[in-house]
């Protein structure tokens, strides 16, 4: 058994906010309660000056499992999934072969058997993610796929895209969207604008966004099906999703830790490392994004943890890959971007962390329960670091030299310790 003890419990589903201890038995809760006697207890956790809260569920990571595991695979994105805090990591599909086959899809189920945390995986909506055949989603969906996407991938194809939310409608499954138009972009990555300029590229303008977001977003109020707009990046992108749910829309929103922390501007600072399909935009569209995660036009917050090799990035920034981690700094830039300055409480972030993912895929997950599964983190908000190093393969992160807020110390699977960090608070005895 691990005993909890002196930790500040946040569970947004049951609105829990208080210090409380909780003893953990086997894989499940099996008591919340003031001062839990130590008897019988194998592992004592004191979580003094620390948040206990549900395991984090990130709904958008890529672990290049299949075809580019020199970049990440499967174990080591769910080890720097733990150090992040969490404990279910949904993957995008855009793998090789493509996961639009029973066969690649239980491939990754299966080897996701035996990693730390919980991953699961959505398959792609078109076959090769090409845009023009809608793939098997029945079938797929029977094999284990808990959603479809072509991320990476805008689907152009108005008819395509009506046809992928008729289905998915009646098989009562989430499509995720990547919105792009690529007739309406020169070079991908970086915003179009006086940064784009500055590096002699012409980049990529907010209208690629826009249009489709506007599409799709019309789409889903006339088929009615479950859709989500994947890393917002467009102040007017997010108007268009407000009024989209104002008109009885099925959609959710969902917002990067990068998209709401960073600016265009970085790209001159970090390079390749800040270039990121949708680019990062300007700080109005930052403020407009923080905005509507208060008000809840956003409701989740997905990394888009994106592996590429040092290699990949450190040429040439128009050819370099689009793409950064986001695993393992997640939570320490909701804490020093949203938090700290006073837009978003603990409760509402981790809301943004847990249940409303949870929500959106219909998982049994994101909140802490006696007689429930025990996926926990613990974490120190107040405890300053430098990004140094991942455990992720790669380290394309931005953030790289920046002071954060907010360390994970243990993150608990299935009531066992997945991730633990002994440098300072927290600590076992």
């Amino acid at each position: 058994m691990i005993l909890i003890k002196n930790g500040y419990v946040i569970d947004p589903l049951s609105k829990l906010n208080e210090n409380i201890d909780i003893l953990i038995d086997n894989e499940n809760v099996v008591k919340i309660d003031k001062n839990i006697d130590e008897g019988n207890v194998d592992k004592v956790i004191d979580a003094s000056s620390c948040i206990v809260a549900p395991g984090f569920i990130d709904i958008h990571s890529h672990f290049r499992d299949p075809g580019f595991i020199y970049k990440e695979d499967i174990f080591t994105g769910a080890n720097a999934a733990a150090r992040g805090g969490y404990t279910t990591v949904i993957c995008m599909a855009n793998t090789k072969p493509v996961v639009d086959n029973v066969e690649t899809l239980n491939y990754i189920l299966n080897k996701a058997k035996m990693a730390i945390i919980e991953v699961l995986q959505v398959a792609s909506i078109t076959k090769g993610m090409v845009g023009k055949e809608i793939v098997d989603m029945k079938k797929l969906k029977e094999a284990g796929a808990v959603g479809f996407s072509d991320d990476g991938k805008p689907i152009t194809s108005s008819k395509i895209a009506v046809e992928a939310m008729n289905i998915a409608r009646e098989l009562d499954v989430v499509l995720s969207f990547h919105e792009e138009d690529p007739e309406l972009i020169s070079e991908n990555g970086i915003n179009s604008g006086k940064i784009a300029d500055a590096l002699d590229i012409k980049g990529s303008p907010k209208e690629a966004e826009n249009v489709l977001v506007a599409r799709d977003a019309a789409l889903a109020i006339s088929t009615k099906a479950k859709i989500d707009i994947q890393h917002i990046s467009s102040g007017l992108s997010v108007e268009l999703v407000r009024w989209a749910k104002k008109m009885g829309a099925n959609i959710t929103a969902e917002a990067t830790p990068q998209h709401f922390s960073i600016t265009e501007e970085e790209v001159l600072k970090k390079g390749a490392n800040a270039k990121v399909n949708p680019p990062l935009r300007m700080e109005s569209d930052r403020k407009a994004i923080i905005e509507a995660l208060k008000d809840n036009t956003i409701e989740i917050i997905a990394t888009d943890h994106a592996p590429h090799s040092r290699e990949e990035k450190e040429g040439k920034i128009s050819k370099a890959p689009s793409g950064m981690i986001g695993l393992e700094t997640a939570l320490s830039l909701a804490i020093s971007k949203l938090i700290k300055p006073g837009y978003l409480s603990y409760m509402d972030v981790i809301e943004k962390f847990t249940v409303n993912p949870a929500k959106l895929y219909r998982l049994d997950r994101g909140y802490i329960k006696e007689g429930h599964r025990a996926d926990i983190v613990i974490f120190n908000p107040e405890e300053e670091y430098v990004v140094s190093d991942f455990y992720s393969k790669s380290c394309n992160s931005p953030f790289i030299g920046e002071k954060l807020y907010g360390k994970v110390k243990r993150t608990i699977y299935k009531g066992t310790i997945v991730y633990e960090d002994e440098k300072s608070g927290c600590f076992n005895y």
